[in-house]
């Protein structure tokens, strides 16, 4: 087949699959639509952007339903109209976020998950298709269009910097447009365009030649490729078979002790429980020595590891309490164990049996009252308040601050209090003020440091996302300058002194006790506006370690009465915070704007 025979059949691969699924064709472009709003302007759309690919998903789902169902144009039409139905329910739900949260995130991502395995598992109900062929056929599906896209966003970034270089100027926005494209529209659609259509019910009244080769089509996209044979049965398994032997060396020889308080064991077990899952559904079809012997072993030998684990996590709940994560972790744990059990009792045919579980499983994690995020926040709160009446600080719904508390229970407060603030629960506490800062009122309200020991220190290191225009209209003046505040020193000087009009302006800094007051005054040495800036850098606090960049919007403050408005945008930033020290250094823009 020559070059423009195969760009024509991709082309019409294409247009059929738009028309396939135009419900999710649609939302793809409105997805990528609003993530390119988002890029041009640095401004987050996440509950439009999380909408659209919830519905995208969902529009897949129901047109795989009416293919295997269904018979009749007004069924994938009702079909469409529940799958918009959700989507806007979807919605609902994410509307009154301002932005992006880890509930919100966790549960989108989870239910994405759980459909495209929905999307997967459905072509094989009651069929002579199974869940191994559909599955198979879904993974080499995904891996042949990320493949293809990352050598078109390559391609594509090459003759971009090729522009930019040789030619004329590109906005570096230029590659984030590029990939917006390629993998919120391009990839998808691709990956549908190889997705077979699965034999269903509007294919009774079909000739046996028909439906012959609608089997026989299935039957060839869901073989196993020779190079993933050898990959899985010489390589991987191999692989997977010496790591069953060390981590069953490492419990036999630590069951009695650090087996129990190994937090670094859940992510191994459970990404090792991944695997031996994925690598039994991929080989499930293969016959060679090792692909039929890892089928009839592991997941025998998975099952005992894997409840060792639930064990262990379970236990550390009584100490910790029970946060989404470690939430997760029993719940995939639980997930991993019956699929070891019914791995080894259940036919090959019957796979389907796994995607069946992770579809309740989803379910159970994201639904309340018992999904991760209520249940995590209950257990911590509770936990949290039986420690505090034990120590007799919680009366008559109020918190009654208190030092001379055994370093074991104050870290507990600590961790169980930062982690309540960091999920945003401490506004569902009636005993804790209203507008309760981890890092600000901690010392105040319980009566003792935020920090486990003296010494420790709060690293942060941030700085502005380059290319980011700062709009200046409406303002009269911008001012750049460092600060830097090192522990108590004291200081006083000016910023800045700015003359217009007959009219001069000051704009000073005074630092006493560890706190950095900006003041804007007049000729008159009037004071015109005040504010505390350690207050605002202290925000920055709550960042996370892995957070080393910022947005516009996440970097700008503004101060403003009557007399003065000043927007603050932080450069870069840098803390260093313990019980015993702490510094400032910044960089930072000042916008001065006066109202009369």
């Amino acid at each position: 087949m020559n070059k423009s025979n195969r760009f024509h059949n991709l082309i019409r691969g294409l247009s059929i699959t738009v028309l396939r699924f135009p419900f999710t064709s649609m939302l793809l472009v409105a997805a990528a639509a609003v993530n390119a709003v988002s890029i041009a302007s640095d401004k987050e759309h996440f509950n439009y952007l999380f909408t659209f690919l919830v519905g995208a998903l969902w529009g897949i789902v129901m047109q795989v339903v009416y293919e295997r169902f269904c018979e009749k144009a007004i069924s994938r039409l009702t079909l469409m109209v529940g799958a918009g139905l959700l989507t806007f329910g979807y919605y609902l739900i994410v509307r009154p976020t301002p932005e992006s949260s880890t509930e919100i995130t966790a549960k989108t991502f989870i239910a994405l998950f759980a459909l495209f395995i929905a999307f997967i598992w459905i072509p094989s109900i009651k069929s002579e298709t199974t869940f191994n062929d559909s599955f198979l056929i879904a993974f080499k599906s995904f891996f042949i269009s990320l493949f293809y896209s990352l050598i078109l966003f390559s391609g594509m970034s090459i003759i971009i910097t090729a522009v930019d270089r040789l030619l004329f100027k590109v906005h570096s926005d230029s590659y984030s447009h590029t990939a917006n494209i390629i993998f919120i529209v391009f990839a998808p659609m691709y990956f549908l365009s190889l997705i077979p259509v699965y034999p269903g019910k509007r294919d009774i009244n079909d000739s046996p030649t028909e439906k012959a080769g609608k089997e026989s089509q299935v039957i060839r996209l869901s073989e196993c490729p020779r190079f993933l044979e050898i990959l899985l049965s010489y390589i991987i398994i191999p692989l997977t078979s010496v790591f069953t032997i060390i981590l069953i060396l490492y419990i036999v020889l630590n069951l009695s002790g650090d087996f129990w308080a190994d937090n670094l064991l859940e992510p191994m077990i459970i990404t090792y429980s991944v695997v031996v899952i994925l690598v039994y559904i991929l080989v499930s079809k293969l016959n060679n020595r090792f692909a039929v012997i890892f089928r009839k072993i592991m997941p025998k030998i998975l099952t005992p590891i894997v409840l060792f684990q639930i064990i262990a996590s379970v236990l550390k709940i009584t100490d910790t309490g029970l946060t989404h994560n470690r939430y997760f972790v029993i719940l995939y744990g639980i997930f991993a164990c019956l699929s070891g059990i019914i791995l080894s009792t259940v036919s090959l045919r019957k796979n389907g049996i796994i995607a069946i579980l992770i579809i309740v499983f989803s379910l159970i994690s994201i639904v309340p009252p018992v999904d991760a995020f209520t249940v995590s926040r209950m257990s911590q709160i509770a936990l949290l308040e039986n420690i505090l009446e034990k120590n007799n600080m919680l009366e008559q719904n109020e918190v009654k601050p208190k030092s001379d508390l055994r370093e074991e229970d104050k870290d507990k407060i600590r961790k169980l209090t930062s982690y309540l603030w960091h999920m945003g629960y401490t506004d569902k506490i009636s005993w804790l003020p209203g507008d309760f800062n981890y890092y600000y009122d901690f010392g105040r309200v319980f009566g003792f440091d935020d920090y486990s020991k003296p010494g420790e220190i709060k690293y942060v290191s941030l700085r502005l996302n380059y290319g980011n225009p700062i709009d200046v209209s409406g303002y009269d003046y911008l001012v750049t300058s460092q600060i830097s505040i090192i522990g108590e020193e004291p200081l006083a000087e000016n910023i800045a002194v700015m003359k217009k009009g007959g009219k001069t302006l000051t704009l000073s800094k005074k630092i006493s006790d560890g706190n950095c007051h900006i003041i804007l005054t007049d000729e008159n040495n009037t004071e015109l506006l005040a504010f505390e800036l350690t207050e605002i850098l202290d925000k920055f606090l709550e960042y996370s370690d892995e957070k080393f960049t910022l947005t516009l919007k996440e970097a700008t403050f503004v101060r403003e009465n009557e007399s003065a408005e000043i927007a603050i945008i932080i450069q870069s930033l840098n803390i260093e915070k313990s019980t015993d020290f702490e510094s400032y250094n910044s960089d930072i823009h000042f916008l001065i704007g006066l109202k009369r």
